[in-house]
């Protein structure tokens, strides 16, 4: 008998916690607002303590599903305080509940849009703030369309100007420099891609382009091998009257490779390519092999 208690008493509690949530989306007439505001805060703050970075895994379980509680009560004292006092901070909770539910588009769309309605207001920072993070959510991996992930450092950029005393300064950057490596993976990738391909001349242009854009790239000494290669290559396949030109490029881009990763454990083979094209410019008519691709 004592072992049915426990559980009488959870399941009392949480019908008490059914019927009040219920009578707050139910309720009506001149207390209407304040029931559905005390009950939409409650369910709020159980959301908003789960995305503290002090929160208890318990705490993280609990807030989805509380901020998709409060948002329906939030929805609807968003028409019954418009032009209320009570108006910005049910707009506030409203937006953020959006994004505690993980619905970035939404979310970006309502916490950009406080923000612009309250650009005095205490909470517009930190909307501002989230706002970005919404389009950081929607950023995919890097082989996929690339526009999200330029929207998204457009925004923190923004964001570090109409704030430059923030304190998410260092935050801001160190996600600005991901979203950049993520793009950088991507132009890389687009490049190697037309070195797959054979498509030399295409290859050799966003090879270069690449280095041009990312001078400080991990990759750029695997970047600078492959405009090599690649140069090799078209100078292999080119007809006779172009041969000598890129004979030329090709030999330019082993002394840039050369001059900058003269230690590099690619050396050797760079030097192979850069004497296979020098026998080129002397013996033009010799046969020669492309060399083989990554």
């Amino acid at each position: 008998m004592r072992r049915l208690l426990p559980l009488a008493l959870f399941v009392a509690l949480l019908s008490a916690s059914c019927g009040e949530y219920n009578r707050a989306l139910k309720a009506t007439g001149p207390d209407a607002v304040q029931v559905k505001l005390t009950t939409a805060t409650k369910y709020y703050g159980i959301g908003a303590a789960g995305l503290e970075p002090t929160a208890t895994k318990k705490q993280k379980r609990k807030a989805s599903a509380a901020f998709e509680k409060a948002l329906p009560l939030l929805e609807e004292l968003t028409a019954l305080t418009r032009g209320d006092t009570l108006f910005e901070r049910v707009s506030y909770m409203y937006a953020k509940s959006y994004y505690g539910i993980k619905d970035y588009v939404l979310g970006g769309y309502y916490l950009g849009n406080f923000s612009k309605t309250f650009p005095q207001s205490k909470y517009a920072e930190e909307c501002d703030f989230l706002n970005a993070m919404c389009s950081y959510r929607e950023s995919p991996a890097f082989e996929l369309d690339q526009t999200p992930t330029s929207n998204a450092i457009e925004q923190f950029q923004y964001f570090l100007v109409q704030y430059p005393n923030t304190t998410l300064t260092d935050s801001c950057n160190a996600l600005i420099d991901q979203l950049r490596h993520k793009l950088e993976q991507k132009d890389h990738a687009s490049a190697m891609q037309y070195v797959r391909t054979r498509n030399y001349e295409a290859a050799g242009v966003a090879l270069r382009n690449f280095v041009k854009k990312w001078p400080n790239s991990g990759v750029r000494e695997d970047a600078l091998f492959n405009i090599l290669k690649n140069d090799h290559d078209l100078a292999v396949n080119s007809v006779e009257a172009k041969k000598a030109q890129r004979v030329a490029e090709g030999l330019r881009s082993f002394d840039t490779f050369a001059d900058a990763f003269p230690e590099s454990a690619r050396i050797k083979e760079a030097e192979h390519l850069r004497d296979a094209l020098n026998r080129l410019s002397t013996k033009p008519n010799t046969p020669a092999e492309p060399s083989p691709r990554p």
